[in-house]
């Protein structure tokens, strides 16, 4: 499998980051069987979560560690910070209840990837990385990332982190996909668009985009008139979008792959570092991302399935 390097790591990451936003304890035998294979075929990064399931995410992920004895063979990338129903929690305070809590769940005595799941612009970038940069010091965290933060505030974050001597953030993880986003998934979630994507190729600071295949968008299920699945109505369902999809099948058909093999493809053939989380809960699912994973896009492809020229 494929890999990019992230700043503050001494492990690969591999383009195909495994999510686990239905792991529970109650499943161990399908998270089991989902990991080994994704190890299998190559992978070594697992995406989770301080909320998913409700913490069920890294309990389960933290029983196959144990249970493999391969912690230092795997690339843990978990969230924190994420706001509550009183509102945002991307303060000190927060982040160190959500981090040691993280860490005691994986079982383990370091994060790999540690990312803000939320931003909050009224709290100044010092603030968050001076706190943050607590945590790497210590050994908690190997390298910091912003989970839906705008680049506005990933640049500022940066900048203040290089003025001050201090590790700034070496990845973000918003929303990067073919399908572009009519409105935002949920408060405060984050989508690529155009001058977005420039702002990494020039910066080259790797993206590790959750919902990379739109959500199953470019698998065929669905059409201008079903309108059964509201959240993709709502996100996804554009003119535009539909042509996008046209424009894949019609790659996806010249290449002998699929319509949302082509749509992964877009998303890692950027011009910087990027990696995909992908859901994958059966040996099909893993084996068409790998394969779609490994299709090599030129820029004018890349320029004709997103704008049509």
């Amino acid at each position: 499998m494929n890999t990019i390097s992230i700043k503050g790591l001494d492990k690969p990451v591999t383009t195909l980051i495994q999510g686990s936003d239905y792991f529970k304890p109650s499943i161990f035998e399908k998270v089991c069987q989902v990991l080994d294979r994704y190890v299998e075929i190559g992978g070594n990064t697992i995406d989770t979560a301080n909320i998913y399931c409700g913490g069920e995410s890294e309990v389960a992920l933290g029983m196959w560690l144990k249970e493999r004895q391969n912690r230092e063979d795997i690339v843990i990338f978990t969230k924190g910070a994420h706001h509550d129903q009183h509102g945002p929690r991307v303060n000190p305070e927060a982040i160190r209840e959500d981090l040691f809590t993280s860490l005691e769940r994986l079982g383990t005595d370091y994060i790999d990837l540690y990312g803000l799941h939320r931003d909050d612009p009224n709290v100044p970038v010092h603030v968050i990385i001076d706190a943050l940069n607590e945590h790497i010091k210590a050994g908690r965290i190997k390298a910091i990332g912003g989970s839906n933060w705008t680049t506005e505030r990933l640049q500022a974050a940066n900048e203040y982190a290089e003025a001050n001597g201090l590790v700034g953030f070496s990845f973000s993880s918003p929303n990067l996909s073919l399908a572009k986003a009519n409105e935002p998934f949920w408060a405060g979630c984050v989508s690529t668009d155009q001058e977005d994507i420039k702002w990494h190729a020039a910066s080259q600071l790797p993206i590790l985009s959750w919902s990379s295949q739109a959500r199953g968008f470019f698998t065929g299920r669905f059409t201008p008139e079903d309108r059964s699945n509201e959240d993709l109505v709502r996100v996804f369902y554009s003119e535009a979008n539909w042509q996008r999809l046209h424009r894949a099948e019609s790659l996806a058909k010249e290449k002998g792959v699929t319509a949302i093999q082509i749509a992964l493809a877009y998303v890692l053939n950027q011009t910087f570092p990027t990696s995909a989380l992908i859901g994958a809960q059966n040996e099909q699912e893993l084996l068409s991302c790998l394969e779609g994973s490994e299709i090599s896009l030129t820029k004018e492809e890349v320029n004709w399935l997103e704008n049509g020229e």
